[in-house]
């Protein structure tokens, strides 16, 4: 089985690594608690657009970090983003999840796609639960933030990827390159339905967005990626829990000045990443009796699998009684499962 180029990282086994947590807006290098659930450096993927792995070594490696957390969307969401990050040579795949303890199926998902990834236990503060709004995916960032400090990480190219996004293939081509800070259009972002930059001559002189709010860098999360060896030269570089302002105040720590930007998505005129956002509903309950989930029929295989994923679960005596029919007609479940 072929190993992952020297250049990823080689820890492979299951850690646990505490440190004091600094909750500040002002840029204090990051000192994040980190538990790691588990983590594969190798690549298993055999071929990737249908050309094998070998391939594409001299590519720069993307962190793609991806903050989740417990809900009835979160293993589909995560499954749609893997079936789109499953085409994308050299990536490595952060996950971290806002549990305060390590999630085993969502431990076996990752693990079964082949991608290299590392899944981390990251929950949000308990001051911040009841803030409104709550600083959502701030602690998820920061600790991958913290891993890539921990490894020493200082080549390749990170960026931000929500996990209910929808992402064009080619801004992986486009970011993979950056030399600082890239930059590009976000869709469905507020009022105006977008987030950009505006471009002028090939140089980023400005920036449209609905929110301002006093924001020196006005932009989404996906709307920028940083290059490690550019953000390794500021040992404060900081995401404050501060909702709203996380990206403008990440920008800051790490020095971005305008001139530097990298435009891209053809001078920011492509959209090649979407704010799609599932609406997020409440995990459903199934009125379905107990003595019928048994190996009598699929449903309480089904139903046990949806428990762990938080989407469904079948219970005697709440919610809606489940509806079964035959030819078009409802039947009560000791008709069709005894």
């Amino acid at each position: 089985m072929q190993m992952i180029p020297h250049d990823y990282p080689f820890k492979a086994t299951i850690s646990k690594r505490n440190h004091g947590r600094i909750h500040s807006t002002t840029g204090i290098a990051l000192n994040e608690p980190l538990h790691i659930c588990s983590e594969s450096p190798e690549d298993r993927r055999v071929y990737i657009q249908d050309k094998p792995r070998s391939a594409y070594a001299q590519l720069p490696v993307i962190y793609f970090v991806t903050p989740t957390y417990p809900r009835r969307e979160q293993i589909p969401e995560l499954k749609r983003l893997a079936y789109t990050l499953l085409h994308v040579p050299r990536l490595y795949w952060l996950v971290a999840n806002d549990q305060e303890r390590c999630d085993t199926f969502l431990d076996t998902l990752l693990s079964g796609f082949g991608i290299p990834y590392a899944h981390m236990a990251s929950p949000m503060p308990s001051e911040f639960r009841k803030s409104k709004p709550a600083p959502r995916g701030v602690a998820n960032r920061r600790a991958a933030l913290q891993w890539l400090h921990q490894q020493n990480i200082t080549n390749g190219v990170l960026y931000f990827g929500d996990d209910d996004n929808t992402y064009d293939l080619r801004l992986f081509s486009e970011i993979r390159q950056t030399q600082r800070v890239s930059m590009f259009p976000v869709g469905l972002i507020a009022e105006y339905a977008v987030s950009v930059p505006v471009v002028r001559d090939g140089k980023v002189v400005a920036f449209l967005d609905s929110w301002v709010a006093g924001r020196r860098w006005p932009v989404d999360m996906a709307g920028f990626a940083v290059s490690l060896a550019y953000m390794s030269q500021y040992p404060n570089v900081n995401m404050p829990y501060k909702p709203g302002y996380e990206e403008d105040l990440f920008l800051r720590s790490i020095g971005l000045r305008i001139d530097q930007i990298e435009p891209k998505g053809a001078n920011c005129t492509e959209i090649l990443v979407w704010h799609t956002q599932t609406k997020n509903k409440k995990s459903a309950v199934v009125r379905l009796n107990s003595e019928f989930l048994d190996g009598r029929s699929n449903l309480g295989a089904l139903f046990r699998s949806l428990k762990l994923m938080g989407v469904a679960s079948a219970s005697d005596t709440e919610g809606p009684v489940a509806m079964i029919s035959k030819n078009g007609k409802t039947k009560s479940h000791s008709y069709i499962l005894s």
